[in-house]
């Protein structure tokens, strides 16, 4: 199964007047770069959540965001007990002074402490308890997420595969008569040099002989055609198989280039040129692979 590294999921559950929320997002990476983003009084469990997000995505950078919220706004918003104690404390303070008491509402609203972070909500066992459990649930959206976007791209990639074999099969069949060529070629520069001498025909089939085995791309052929129908095989493997596209995408080049330099044939190298674009696109998509 073919999985991308791109993925999103969204999960909540309500306990109470609670509510857990956590969002997972990731993208293509060589290695698993998890950021986790919680509550503060949460990060006993960091450690334990970093290793679950791991294992269920893998690989891939990877943010995660949890959030836990409570439908009572005076306990997330403001602390009323620190409030009054501020507002007492400045109204004895400006009784001489005459300070209305709209200017010390605004003193002690404003005082330290007295807002409430988030990370000041007060989150019962059972609710942290639960956390695992909306965790897993955002992470399998998400990696359901990259299921759908790999079926996309292993079908860009057999596209590309599929070219790449066409344009080998061409080569092949012109690589047929290429000896051929290469004979009647030299055979017509060497009569175009009007030598005045008798050219030894054993001689010049023996030279001919050496001239095409050093350009002989037989072995190139059948390597080309195995890698290719090994990458066949990668794209059915239910396992993660960016880094096999990785590493057979570079044997797939090499033996690409290496026809190119020793084929010394202008349609084969149209060819050539082809395979090499066909090659770089799955070069590209490989990298959003896990």
């Amino acid at each position: 199964m073919t999985k991308s590294m791109t993925g999103f999921g969204l999960a909540n559950h309500s306990i109470g007047e609670y509510t857990i929320a956590v969002e997972a997002k990731s993208l293509n990476s060589k290695f698993a770069d998890v950021n986790l983003r919680m509550p503060s009084q949460l990060g006993a469990k960091e450690i334990e959540w970093r290793k679950l997000i791991s294992d269920l995505l893998i690989r891939g950078k990877i943010s995660v965001i949890i959030e836990i919220s409570s439908e009572s706004s005076e306990q997330t918003l403001i602390d009323k007990e620190q409030f009054e104690k501020y507002f007492l404390l400045y109204k004895k303070m400006g009784e001489a002074s005459n300070v209305g008491e709209d200017e010390l509402f605004k003193l002690a609203i404003q005082a330290p402490g007295v807002f409430k972070s988030s990370n000041s909500l007060v989150i019962p066992p059972e609710v942290v308890g639960n956390v695992d459990g909306v965790i897993k649930k955002a992470i399998l959206a998400c990696d359901e997420f990259r299921v759908q976007e790999g079926n996309e791209l292993e079908k860009k990639l057999k596209e590309y595969g599929n070219t790449i074999s066409l344009n080998l099969e061409e080569i092949i069949k012109l690589d047929a008569n290429r000896v051929d060529r290469v004979s009647d070629r030299l055979k017509a520069t060497l009569a175009g040099l009007e030598l005045d001498v008798e050219v030894d025909k054993n001689r010049f089939e023996q030279e001919l002989v050496y001239y095409i085995e050093k350009f002989d791309i037989n072995e190139e052929k059948v390597r080309l055609s195995n890698h290719l129908n090994y990458f066949n095989e990668i794209l059915g493997l239910d396992e993660p198989i960016g880094k096999k596209i990785g590493f057979v995408s570079q044997e797939i080049g090499r033996e690409i280039n290496t026809i190119g330099s020793k084929a010394n044939d202008s349609e084969i190298q149209r060819h050539v040129v082809a395979m090499k674009e066909e090659l770089e696109k799955i070069k590209e998509q490989s990298l959003n692979i896990l």
